[in-house]
């Protein structure tokens, strides 16, 4: 709440060099305070709130544009046509947290903007978390197991601002290789400003938690989070007040969590960065030995990678280097002029024009080890008229040595905007990307594309769209849209999406969201 050219098989490589940058700054610090949890399903849901007479609008602290021109040259990547059908089979959904979902007859009510749309899919659970509120629901039968219920109920008896402070910027992981739930927000409604982290004890995201609180001193601004063998992966955007002060990435002791333990972060500030986000591994084989995370965001017409080397024996011995630089087809960031730069997308019925965040890489940054090769899967938005938005997605692969654009492209097949991606890779390598989609004539509304392995580097088939999160009609009490929504897979084959993001409704300020999941028909 409060982030076609295609590079052809020989692509962009070559042009990756490391820049000269200001060191980055390291801090090694404990959690304030852990401990073990209640089972969630055995702590009593708060009383039922009346619906507030206004809607909170929670303001986006931006951050410095990438420095140097952007699109000196026209974008080389662009796709204007669809390159086929989408291959996948029937697209299932569930209405997830938002006024669309009505429980005992009763509908949840739309208290703030915006949605912050985050999810995964466990063993048997698929855990929701928008905004400032969760949900479980059964993979199988798609019932709601728990919920909606306030994010900060996870640290009901814990005390501090992890529980008292429910202020959403939600993040849901999976830790597939220890059957794990990683769930997290912020809490920074007041000083020193926190960062709440829960585990938990098994694959039952209703059962109990190890709880973590770990404090800053700056406000730990859109904090995204990734998996890593060696520790759960942060990145933020750190300001005071609305100074803003830079990056901050951490690692924290994912051995020591796991088993409930006192755990430490270590933590590196990036000066003049922003925007940054941590790999997240998807699939069954783990990054190679000694692995660092990696950590990227975007430049002018190009990505800057860090690895981030984490030593738990000796943590000042730590290392955040880089960045390198990625080069990439040229690009502009989404709607780049205006009162408001970043907000442009039009809607139909009224002049109220939507944010697309485009000044930073969209979550996540989905690494796979393939085996014969690593990839990192990302996107962000791109201008393809000075108001019309498009998803620029990438393939990035040799994250460890030469890191190189094996693959991109910027997809605008019609004159619809399309903007806030989230895109992954199942085991075969096909790839997945959902988004939001909005025009003169089309509401805002969610739709998927994708791409086989085998086709042509850089294209994408042609998009679907999901009827049961079509847009009914138009947001106006606000332009925050997003701020981000998320594309897992599923760790019970490797095949199946899961996706959820924010659609709108019939009224005038009533988000919704919906989880959708589909596979590649070739994927077994």
């Amino acid at each position: 709440m409060l982030m076609r050219s295609c590079i052809r098989d020989v692509a962009v490589a070559a042009l990756a060099l490391t820049l000269s940058a200001p060191a980055a700054a390291q801090t090694v610090e404990a959690s304030v305070k852990n401990d073990i949890s209640e089972p969630l399903s055995s702590v009593p849901p708060p009383p039922l709130k009346a619906q507030a007479a206004f809607k909170k609008v929670h303001r986006v602290k931006r951050i410095p544009p990438p420095a140097g021109a952007q699109a000196a040259a026209a974008d080389t990547a662009v796709q204007k046509k669809a390159a086929g059908t989408l291959p996948i089979g029937p697209i299932g959904t569930t209405e997830g947290i938002g006024e669309g979902l009505v429980i005992g007859g009763q509908s949840f009510f739309v208290t703030s903007f915006p949605a912050d749309t985050a999810g995964a899919a466990g063993s048997t659970q698929y855990v929701q978390w928008v905004n400032t509120s969760l949900l479980v629901i059964d993979k199988a039968t798609q019932k709601i197991l728990l919920g909606p219920v306030d994010g900060s109920v996870l640290w009901r008896g814990f005390g501090g601002n992890c529980e008292h402070n429910n202020d959403g910027d939600p993040i849901v992981l999976f830790d597939r290789t220890i059957n794990r739930w990683v769930l997290t927000q912020f809490a920074v409604s007041g000083t020193p400003f926190s960062q709440c982290i829960a585990v938990s004890r098994t694959d039952d995201a209703t059962g109990a938690y190890h709880r973590y609180e770990f404090q800053y001193q700056d406000f730990n601004d859109y904090g995204k989070f990734g998996i890593w063998p060696d520790g759960y992966y942060s990145s933020f955007n750190m300001f005071k007040g609305n100074a803003f002060l830079g990056a901050k990435v951490c690692a924290y002791e994912r051995d020591k969590m796991i088993v409930g333990n006192p755990a430490r972060m270590v933590c590196f500030d990036v000066p003049a960065q922003g925007g940054l986000v941590p790999s997240d591994v998807d699939g069954p084989t783990a990054p190679p030995a000694g692995s660092p995370n990696f950590v990227m965001n975007l430049g002018s017409n190009r990505l800057n990678l860090w690895r981030f080397q984490t030593n738990w024996a000796n943590p000042g011995a730590s290392t955040f280097t880089g960045p390198v630089t990625i080069k990439t087809a040229p690009f502009q960031q989404a709607c780049p002029s205006g009162p408001t730069p970043g907000t442009c997308v039009v809607q139909p019925t009224t002049t109220q024009r939507l944010d697309t965040l485009s000044d930073r890489l969209m979550y996540r940054l989905a690494y796979r080890n393939f085996g014969t090769h690593e990839s990192l899967v990302v996107t962000h938005s791109v201008a393809v008229t000075p108001t019309r938005a498009a998803v620029r997605w990438y393939e990035v692969r040799n994250p460890n040595a030469t890191p190189m654009v094996r693959q991109q492209g910027t997809y605008a097949p019609t004159t619809t905007s399309r903007w806030m991606g989230s895109a992954a890779m199942d085991k075969m390598g096909n790839l997945a990307m959902g988004y939001t989609a909005s025009s003169g004539s089309v509401f805002p509304s969610i739709r998927v594309a994708g791409r086989l392995v085998s086709d042509a580097p850089g294209t994408l088939r042609a998009e679907r769209i999901i009827p049961t999160a079509t847009g009914k009609g138009a947001q106006r009490d606000s332009d925050r849209w997003g701020d981000y929504s998320s594309m897992t897979l599923d760790p019970a084959d490797d095949c199946t999406f899961w996706y959820t993001a924010q659609y709108q409704g019939a009224k005038t300020s009533d988000w919704h969201t919906s989880i959708v999941r589909f596979k590649f028909s070739a994927c077994k």
